[in-house]
């Protein structure tokens, strides 16, 4: 599913990452933990393609993206890649079904599948009856199940979480762990969690410990 090898990373004379091999599998659900400064989201962009490795290859559903030109990538993106951060990132302005739209619309989707496709994700999600409502008037559990609909809307190879649960309560950070789970359960989905939440790493399918750079063997 996704395979990195020799990724170094250096922002002017601080090298974060410093040969970083790693192989994901479909339908995986790895948690990368480590201390601040370990390298741990700069990782996560380069596997989601915001970012660019000094040196390495970066594999995605058996696609080399590592010499993609810029607007290849991000259609390449938009469709095999999933996103979810730690404060939800929804455009106050639209109701939580155009919120979960916005990315099949970039993809060129018709207005109709789209809606169709997010209104059966809101309904998976149990959000069915929040579809038009905008983010002010949703809680922050809600606002992050919200989000995961987003990030599934073009039926993307991999979603790269980056502290999904951060902002949550505990409540709610254990009903989107359990999401996660029955994402996989139900749709194969796979999923990559930058977390420095230990219960969530610990029930993971395999935690990457990072330190220095390095993946901790």
């Amino acid at each position: 599913m996704i395979q990195l090898t020799g990724i170094t990373k250096s922002f002017g004379s601080l090298q974060v990452l410093k040969g970083i091999d790693l192989t994901i599998n479909k339908g995986e659900i790895v948690s990368i933990v480590g201390p601040s400064g370990a390298g741990k989201t700069t990782l996560l962009q380069i596997m989601g393609t915001l970012d660019k490795p000094d040196n390495g290859k970066v594999f995605i559903d058996g696609t080399n993206v590592s010499n993609m030109k810029e607007k290849e990538l991000s259609a390449f993106r938009n469709t095999h890649i999933g996103f979810v951060f730690q404060f939800h990132q929804l455009l106050p302005e639209f109701t939580a079904i155009e919120n979960v739209m916005i990315p099949a619309f970039i993809a060129g989707v018709s207005s109709k599948k789209a809606q169709e496709e997010a209104s059966r994700l809101l309904e998976f999600m149990g959000m069915a009856d929040r579809a038009t409502h905008k983010p002010n008037e949703l809680s922050g559990g809600e606002k992050q199940r919200i989000a995961v609909a987003r990030s599934l809307i073009n039926n993307p190879a991999v979603i790269l979480a980056d502290e999904p649960s951060g902002s949550l309560d505990t409540q709610n950070k254990e009903e989107l762990h359990k999401l996660f789970f029955d994402l996989r359960d139900r749709l194969g989905q796979t999923f990559v969690i930058v977390t420095h939440d230990e219960g969530l790493a610990s029930t993971t399918d395999r935690t990457i410990h990072m330190i220095d750079g390095l993946i901790k063997q």
